[in-house]
């Protein structure tokens, strides 16, 4: 029997002040990110301060949310935002883009890393893990959001979303579950040494090619039988793809 789903996306509200799924996964999966960092540290596998670390995952935060809002403005709803510019800032009723907030947690990353001088790929290496499972936790708000639901099925597990027509793939959880499974391949290779960079190219790859084929489960606009974010997930799977086979044939070596 097809599932209904009767989630408020509000946890709580308290007079105007609404606390939804939606914002508690980012808050997570920052939280992630910065346990991850202190975890390392601890360890010795970055050298890296408490301030250093809580100063680097301020930077990512603010990268994510502006990269991803402004990935959703410019690539998916432009005319939109033109008409309601305003809305823009409205992240709490939704709308960030994968693509935005990779390009923006990178750039934000990188820039850390010039300014203190630290080497970027040891850190991007070590929150490869963190970020795809705060990824992951994104991908069950939109299930409680009722968005990017995938095309009307008759499958067993089929969801009826409210105010949506027809019972629909929930694509939302393939989603969450795919990158629930990177992450476990990542925690496992991450016990092991490579050259710097590769888990990074790697989480890229993997991310952009599953991506890619996912989408064909999920209801969006297409040009040439393929979606936006198709094509930047092939852009991203080919990139990466490159770097890895032009510098890691042999990642297990140190460099």
């Amino acid at each position: 029997m097809p599932f209904t789903s009767t989630i408020d996306p509000v946890l709580l509200q308290l007079g105007p002040l609404q606390i939804r799924y939606y914002g508690i996964a980012y808050v997570l999966g920052f939280l992630l990110m910065w346990w991850w960092l202190r975890r390392a540290a601890n360890k010795g596998m970055i050298r890296l301060t408490t301030q250093q670390i809580e100063d680097i995952v301020f930077w990512l935060m603010v990268g994510v949310v502006v990269g991803a809002r402004l990935g959703h403005v410019l690539f998916w709803n432009l005319p939109y935002f033109l008409a309601n510019p305003l809305k823009i800032f409205a992240v709490w009723e939704g709308g960030m883009a994968f693509h935005g907030g990779l390009i923006g947690i990178v750039l934000a990353g990188w820039l850390w890393c010039r300014k203190h001088s630290f080497s970027f790929y040891p850190i991007a290496d070590i929150l490869t893990v963190p970020v795809i499972f705060g990824l992951a936790l994104g991908r069950f708000a939109n299930f409680t959001n009722g968005e990017l639901y995938g095309p009307i099925t008759n499958v067993p597990w089929c969801v009826q979303f409210p105010g949506v027509e027809g019972c629909r793939h929930p694509y939302q959880l393939y989603s969450a579950c795919k990158r629930v499974l990177i992450g476990l391949v990542l925690l496992m290779l991450s016990h092991k040494h490579w050259k710097e960079g590769f888990l990074f190219w790697l989480l890229l790859a993997v991310l952009g090619a599953g991506r890619f084929f996912l989408d064909f489960l999920r209801e969006d606009a297409r040009w040439f039988g393929l979606s936006i974010g198709q094509y930047l997930s092939a852009a991203v799977f080919l990139i990466a793809a490159f770097i890895l086979l032009h510098s890691y044939r042999s990642p297990s070596k140190t460099i």
